[in-house]
């Protein structure tokens, strides 16, 4: 394996164990954005370069900074979440084991069944260019609700943040 891969890797899974551990919404948030570069990282050294690329701008740029703004707008003055439970941690550690075992077993299991279609004639890989061609022609649409939804989820964090000014009352008429 090379050495980038396994930097990258360790990179991944790191961020991704931060994210599910720690206990500061914000640290959580920022390891999550750490993963998520460490698989554009991943993408890049697959040679898959659009992926890399929309890694970076999607998820690192866009999603990331979205979750940060909307942990620092609505939980700014929220106290500290007592520490998990021990019990807690080993039900999650189960769940984690478990669902590990079954995408090993479903990974090593699958060279063992037939084929079923025969194997599709050899494609040419899509260039950059095409694919931003066929996503700026033919996606129109969902790259818009996208830019619409992330733009509506950061309206509503602040409208959950703004706080509202009490009204001043002026005093009853005692006259009546």
């Amino acid at each position: 394996m090379p050495l980038s891969f396994i930097i990258l890797a360790v990179m991944v899974i790191a961020g991704a164990t931060a994210a599910m551990t720690l206990r500061n919404l914000i640290h959580c948030a920022l390891a999550l954005a750490l993963t998520f570069l460490g698989l554009a990282g991943l993408f890049l050294d697959l040679q898959a370069q659009f992926a890399g690329f929309a890694q970076i701008l999607i998820y690192v740029g866009a999603v990331s900074i979205v979750i940060v703004f909307a942990i620092l707008l609505t939980r700014g003055g929220d106290p500290q979440e007592p520490p998990l439970s021990p019990r807690s941690v080993l039900g999650g550690g189960l769940v984690t084991v478990g669902v590990l075992a079954v995408l090993v077993g479903g990974m090593g299991g699958s060279h063992l069944l037939p084929r079923l279609t025969p194997a599709p004639a050899a494609l040419t890989e899509p260039t950059v260019a095409q694919i931003g061609q066929t996503m700026m022609l033919q996606a129109v649409a969902p790259l818009l609700a996208m830019g619409v939804l992330l733009t509506a989820a950061l309206v509503g964090a602040l409208l959950l943040a703004m706080k509202e000014k009490p009204e001043k009352r002026e005093p009853a008429d005692s006259t009546r």
